[in-house]
């Protein structure tokens, strides 16, 4: 297929680029990935619509909880939270939503909810690095939802093998959805619905590899453009050879309901 610049020129240049956020524009041209047919931010700013209260956990930048507000039919929630653990993050979301009037909170995303007892009436998370369902299950009303889309198992698995090796079942099948349900369960929680697709993803560059590993750092921990050198530079004449790399991205949607009683 070829590409006129060369790999220490892309490798540079995908290192180079900011990865704070969950604005993923600079992708545009280079990288894709279908997206999950249910459209989660916008059926979340349905969901926003008719809640008093909510709180939207590991809210990133805070750009996909900022389209939802902007689509709620109605005047937004009448307290919003947000909680963010990645300092760089926790300014961006701030500086984003606070015109909204969002209190984001920063909240190391292994620490319970920084919330009192049955605060809200709608949480929603959008790629948690795992949801803590006890602590959702708490800080929900009565009768109040979880609403989220998690990143599911083996999710761009092709892309970690190829850095990584062959991954065991306990590490690709980590994030299965229905192991998560059981601990929805567990909570005290009531799985109204849970959706799962499989998605199509494709990386155009060498460039965009660099970036995306960078930015989604759980694919392949302490990655760095020095330590897999030569897997980056195998793909590159791969892809300068085969077009786009492709792998498959995993995602669910949960929707989940604390009980009245």
């Amino acid at each position: 297929m070829g590409n006129s610049r060369s790999f220490e020129d892309l490798v540079a240049e995908g290192a180079a680029v900011p990865t704070e956020g969950w604005d993923f524009s600079w992708f545009e041209g280079r990288a894709t990935e279908a997206r999950p047919s249910w459209g989660y931010a916008r059926t979340a700013g349905d969901r926003l619509t008719w809640a008093n209260t909510a709180l939207d956990v590991q809210t990133g930048g805070g750009e996909v909880f900022d389209f939802a507000l902007s689509r709620a039919a109605v005047q937004p929630p009448m307290m919003v939270a947000a909680t963010e653990g990645w300092p760089p993050n926790v300014a961006k979301a701030t500086a984003l939503l606070r015109s909204r009037g969002v209190v984001v909170v920063a909240a190391a995303e292994d620490a319970p909810l920084p919330f009192a007892d049955a605060a809200f009436d709608l949480v929603l998370s959008r790629h948690p690095v795992r949801a803590h369902w006890p602590e959702i299950a708490r800080v929900l009303r009565p009768g109040g939802t979880y609403f989220a889309q998690h990143v599911g198992p083996r999710s761009a698995v092709e892309l970690v093998e190829h850095f990584l090796g062959p991954q065991p079942e306990d590490v690709s099948g980590a994030r299965d959805p229905e192991r998560e349900r059981a601990g929805a369960e567990a909570a005290g929680l009531e799985v109204v619905g849970l959706r799962a697709e499989r998605l199509r993803m494709e990386f155009h560059d060498i460039a965009a590899v660099v970036h995306f590993l960078r930015k989604v750092i759980w694919m392949v921990p302490d990655f760095t453009v020095e330590a897999y050198e030569p897997q980056l530079r195998s793909l590159h004449e791969q892809i300068e050879t085969n077009g786009p790399f492709v792998a498959h991205s995993t995602r669910h949607l949960f929707d989940v309901r604390k009980p009245l009683a």
